[in-house]
């Protein structure tokens, strides 16, 4: 409790700090564009590395075995698309949010209304992963109602964003990323000791008591289809997120943005080779059924495992490594969300780019406060749900609302405005779709003996079809001044906007 207690005064004070620093709207939204690329990495790995990874990963891959690793591996091949394809572009090209980079070359008020749009849903739904995990959590370490955890994590998120803007974010995030490493490998260690310190013996035990079959595919995902539209998800998705793409904007210029995704990718790296090792850890020491006892969705599997190999003290503190993972990606993701209200709905649609500093900041807290309601509202209604397999349909969103047309937009000279805004559409509004009727909603949530549509994650079908929509709306539409704006584009993008 004692480690609980200490990084919220933590985390409260960095707020306060923060609070004190953000005057304007550039300090809210992008921290001034002072972090440097080390900061910045670090705070790209927090923001990254969420509940679904440390929560999620470990009880899927404790449950079902090898499958749960699909996520570890999707989540971290997505960085080499961010590296080479998106973060100096977006750093040149935008302020706030991903729409910028559109309104540069197309109609101001179609794509940021579309942007906005996809934006929310991805955002939304990341949130209730998050919210999940936290509601667990406390759950688990207070005694307390699921549904007053989710509300107090929903109430110190709100206070973190609202106060402290993008400054305390990424100071949260830093903080964060730093525990989350030292906690997953301490309980790296602690698992293999038991193990002759080799990760082989682990497996070899798993597969002794739970059968070969935990270390071979086909008990989480047991078709190829479904493997591919996963990993299609994953891989697309990490750059298209929203919170992820606003941090390229917290950075002096683009040199430092690659820097911060180059630091980024090796942080993530490492993490996610521990999660092999926590996995099968709490999958041999601490049972699948004991587990799944504790949290129907597995959630609580490492904090399980700490309990185990270092008893309260030790659960304490990885208890509140994962607090701290969850708090400072809601916030991240609350934060984007209040960007696309405020900085895109408000500010360039319904006042045409002419609301004053203050206004601008005013309406950013207002919709942060809505998004923190929102979030405690949809933790509250998916209780019990898997953290990493909610996480990987916002990320099919990404993939398929906001990639396509962020990358026609400044790779694609014949790209028009309609096609950009039929892309995000078509891509949210059919991954929507899908996932109702997919196995995951008809099937797991509704009971149904089938589903209408048999993927469970649905980025196979949606991303091609965001390509395609975006392409034949483009072919078949002229826009006077398209060819010469995305020349514009092409410049500022390699030279910034000197």
């Amino acid at each position: 409790m004692g480690f609980f207690f200490l990084f919220i005064s933590i985390t409260l004070g960095i707020t306060w700090w923060a609070a004190r620093r953000t005057r304007t709207t550039e300090q809210f939204y992008a921290a001034g564009r002072s972090i440097s690329a080390a900061q910045n990495g670090f705070a790209l790995a927090g923001d990254y590395m969420s509940a679904a990874s440390f929560l999620g990963i470990a009880g899927l891959v404790s449950t079902t075995g090898f499958d749960g690793l699909i996520y570890s591996t999707g989540w971290l091949v997505g960085w080499p698309v961010v590296l080479f394809l998106i973060a100096e572009p977006l750093r040149n090209l935008g302020r706030y949010t991903f729409s910028d980079v559109l309104a540069l070359r197309f109609r101001q008020t179609p794509v940021r209304i579309a942007a906005a749009t996809g934006t929310l849903a991805t955002v939304l739904l990341y949130l209730i992963a998050q919210m999940v995990g936290g509601g667990g959590l406390i759950r688990l370490m207070f005694g307390i109602s699921y549904e007053v955890a989710v509300t107090l994590v929903g109430v110190v998120m709100i206070a973190y964003v609202l106060f402290g803007g993008m400054i305390a974010t990424t100071w949260v995030q830093i903080v964060k990323a730093v525990l989350l490493l030292s906690g997953a490998a301490l309980l790296a260690v602690l698992v293999l000791s038991r193990f002759d310190m080799s990760p082989a013996a682990l497996f070899a035990a798993a597969a002794e008591r739970y059968g070969e079959g935990v270390l071979a595919p086909g008990k989480l995902v047991s078709r190829p289809l479904d493997a591919i539209s996963l990993g299609l998800a994953l891989m697309f998705g990490t750059a298209g997120l929203p919170h992820i793409l606003m941090r390229f904007y917290t950075v002096p210029n683009a040199r430092a943005a690659r820097t911060s995704v180059f630091y980024a990718t090796g942080l993530i790296g490492a993490f996610y080779l521990m999660t092999f090792i926590l996995g099968f850890g709490a999958m041999v020491l601490v049972g699948p059924d004991a587990i799944r006892a504790a949290d129907a969705g597995g959630n609580m599997a490492a904090p399980l495992l700490a309990e185990l190999l270092g008893g309260k003290a030790f659960l304490g503190f990885i208890a509140a490594v994962a607090f701290a993972t969850i708090l400072a990606v809601v916030a991240g993701l609350t934060l984007s969300g209040a960007a696309a209200l405020s900085h895109d709905l408000w500010v360039n649609v319904v006042r045409g780019g002419h609301a004053d500093a203050r206004e601008q900041l005013v309406v950013a807290r207002i919709a942060t406060l809505v998004l923190g309601l929102c979030a405690i509202v949809l933790g509250i209604t998916f209780k019990g749900q898997n953290v990493a397999f909610m996480v990987s349909l916002a990320f099919a969103i990404a993939a398929s609302a906001n990639f396509p047309a962020l990358v026609l937009s400044i790779f694609w000279p014949r790209c028009t405005t309609t096609g950009a805004v039929a892309s995000m559409a078509v891509g949210t509004a059919s991954t929507l779709l899908l996932i109702v009727l997919s196995p995951t909603v008809q099937v797991d949530l509704l009971g149904a003996t089938e589903a209408w549509f048999p993927l469970r994650n649905p980025a196979l079908v949606t991303v091609p079809l965001s390509f395609a929509v975006a392409v034949f709306a483009s072919l078949r539409t002229s826009e006077r001044g398209a060819r010469a704006r995305f020349a514009a584009v092409e410049r500022r993008m390699h030279l910034g906007d000197k």
